[in-house]
C-alpha cells in the first residue's frame, strides 16, 4: 500500500472542507455550485484555460504507421527532430483528456490519496510538456532535454493502473461498478497509446544518438527488424513459445504439472506489432487456459494454438511494401483452444468487467495487508483486485478471466480484438485478432 506524507493528506482534507462536491451541494440546497480544481502541486503548475483548451482538441487516431514513419534507426538529426515534434503534438492533448476525465469523477473519489496521486502525476507531466509547446524542437540540446522529459513521464506513470485500482477499491461505496469499468477501460486504452508514443521516441533517440558525434554503425541496425519498440517482422509463434515457457513454470510450481501446447497453422507468419503488447495478451490468455485445463483434470489434453494469416492481396502487399518497407502481413488471427470445461453461464457475462462487488471490507483489507498471493483465501478475486495487487501478482494463476479486459484493450488499440467462445462442460476457444497497421481510437 502506498503511504502518503501527512502534508499530502492535510492538503486534500483542506480542499475537501473548502470545496463542496456539486452533486452533494445540489442535493442539499437545490442550487448548482461551480467546482474549481487545484493545479498547483509539488511538481508543477497549470491553469484551467490551458487544460480546457487542450482537452477540447480531438485525439489523433494513433496508427503503427505513424510511429514508424520517421524511418529505421539510426535516424538522421532531422528525422529525430521530426519524431520529437510529432510526439509533442500528441501527448499534451492526451494528458489533458485524462485530467479532464479524472475531474469528471465524483469529488470524493478524486480525494482518495491513490487517485489524487494519479491526478497530481498527470498535472506534473502536462506541466513539464507545456514549455515545449511554445516552440519547435530544432536543436540537439532541446531534443535531449525533451527525451529526458519523456523518460520522466514513463517512470511517473509506470504504476498508474494498480494505483487507480486500489483507489477505486477504497471508494467503491461512492461509485458504481459500471462507472469504474468504463473509466478504467477508457483510461487503460489511453495510457497504452500515451506510453507507446513516449517509449517509441525514447527508443529512437537511444538507437540513433546523433548528439554523440554522428550516427551509429548502420550494419547493426540493418540486421534488426525493430523500429524503436516496434518489431516490423514479429513472429507470433515465437512470442507464444516464450509465454508458454513462463506460464508453464508458474503452473508447474502451483500444481506440480503443466499441460502441453501445440502450435499449428501458419507458424512462420510475420507481422508488424509491439512485442510487449502481444506478450501481455498471450500470457493472460494462456494463464486462463493452463489453469482451467489442470483444474478440470485434463492436463494430458494439449492446448491447441492456431495461427491464421489472411490471404495475401497483391495490390495491398505491394502498397505496404512501397510505403512502409515492411515485408510482413497486415495481421493475424490466433485461436487458443483448451479442454478445461468452459466458462460457466453465470461467469461468462462478467468476464469483461473490472468488477469488485464480491469483496467485503475485511476481505479487501486482508488481501491488501497480505500483499497478495495466488489462490489462497477468498476465491472471488476479481479483475480490480488482481490489477491493484490486492488479490495476486503477475505470477499468479488465480482469478479466472481477470486478464481478459486488459488483454482486450491491448488488442483493440490497433484495431484488433478478443472473442471468447465457451462450450460449458467441454472447453473454451479464444480468438485473438491482431492488425499490424491498424489505427487506434
Amino acid at each position: 500500500m502506498i503511504t502518503r506524507p501527512a502534508t499530502f493528506r492535510l492538503r486534500f482534507l483542506k480542499i475537501w472542507r473548502q470545496k463542496t462536491p456539486p452533486r452533494t451541494y445540489a442535493t442539499l440546497t437545490g442550487e448548482p455550485s461551480p467546482q474549481t480544481w487545484p493545479h498547483q502541486s509539488q511538481f508543477g503548475n497549470i491553469h484551467d484555460d490551458q487544460v480546457a483548451r487542450l482537452a477540447a482538441r480531438p485525439l489523433h487516431p494513433l496508427a503503427l504507421a505513424d510511429l514508424i514513419r520517421h524511418g529505421r534507426p539510426p535516424l538522421s538529426t532531422e528525422a529525430l527532430f521530426s519524431s520529437a515534434n510529432f510526439t509533442l503534438s500528441l501527448l499534451p492533448i492526451r494528458l489533458a483528456h485524462r485530467i479532464q476525465a479524472l475531474r469528471n469523477l465524483p469529488f470524493i473519489v478524486v480525494s482518495n490519496p491513490h487517485i489524487a496521486q494519479i491526478y497530481s502525476n498527470y498535472v506534473h507531466s502536462l506541466s513539464t510538456l507545456l514549455p515545449y509547446q511554445e516552440r519547435r524542437i530544432s536543436n540537439l540540446e532541446d531534443e535531449i532535454q525533451f527525451t529526458e522529459v519523456m523518460a520522466d513521464l514513463v517512470q511517473t506513470h509506470s504504476n498508474t493502473i494498480p494505483t487507480l485500482a486500489r483507489g477505486f477499491l477504497e471508494c467503491r461505496r461512492y461509485i458504481s461498478p459500471g462507472d469504474v469499468t468504463r473509466f478504467l477501460d477508457e483510461h487503460l486504452r489511453a495510457r497504452i497509446g500515451t506510453r507507446l508514443i513516449a517509449e517509441q521516441h525514447i527508443a529512437l533517440h537511444l538507437s540513433s544518438k546523433p548528439h554523440n558525434g554522428g550516427v551509429s554503425t548502420p550494419q547493426h541496425h540493418d540486421q534488426s527488424s525493430y523500429t524503436g519498440v516496434i518489431d516490423t517482422a514479429l513472429r507470433p509463434a515465437e512470442i507464444i513459445r516464450h509465454c508458454e515457457a513462463f506460464v508453464g513454470e508458474i503452473c508447474e510450481l502451483k500444481y506440480g504439472v503443466r499441460p502441453t501446447l501445440v502450435i499449428n497453422g501458419q507458424s512462420d507468419a510475420r507481422m508488424t506489432h509491439v512485442p510487449t503488447h502481444l506478450e501481455y495478451i498471450i500470457t493472460e490468455l494462456l494463464k486462463n487456459a493452463f489453469r482451467a485445463t489442470v483444474e478440470s483434470g485434463k492436463e494430458r489434453e494439449p492446448i491447441e494454438v492456431t495461427i491464421a494469416a489472411p490471404p495475401e492481396v497483391p495490390e495491398a502487399a505491394s502498397q505496404a511494401t512501397d510505403s512502409t518497407h515492411l515485408p510482413s502481413i497486415p495481421g493475424v488471427t490466433i485461436r487458443i483452444r483448451d479442454r478445461g470445461g468452459g466458462i460457466s453461464p453465470e461467469v461468462l457475462p462478467h468476464i469483461w468487467a473490472y468488477s469488485f462487488t464480491t469483496f467485503a471490507d475485511e476481505d479487501v483489507m486482508a488481501t491488501g495487508n497480505n500483499g497478495g498471493g495466488g489462490g489462497g483465501g477468498n476465491g472471488n478475486v476479481d479483475a480490480l483486485n488482481a490489477i491493484s495487487g490486492a488479490g495476486g501478482d503477475s505470477s499468479s494463476l488465480a482469478g479466472l478471466g481477470y486478464g481478459l479486459p486488459l488483454g482486450r484493450a491491448y488488442a483493440e488499440h490497433f484495431g484488433g480484438g478478443v472473442q471468447v467462445q465457451s462450450l460449458w462442460g467441454w472447453g473454451t476457444d479464444v480468438y485473438l485478432k491482431l492488425r499490424g497497421l491498424g489505427k487506434s481510437g
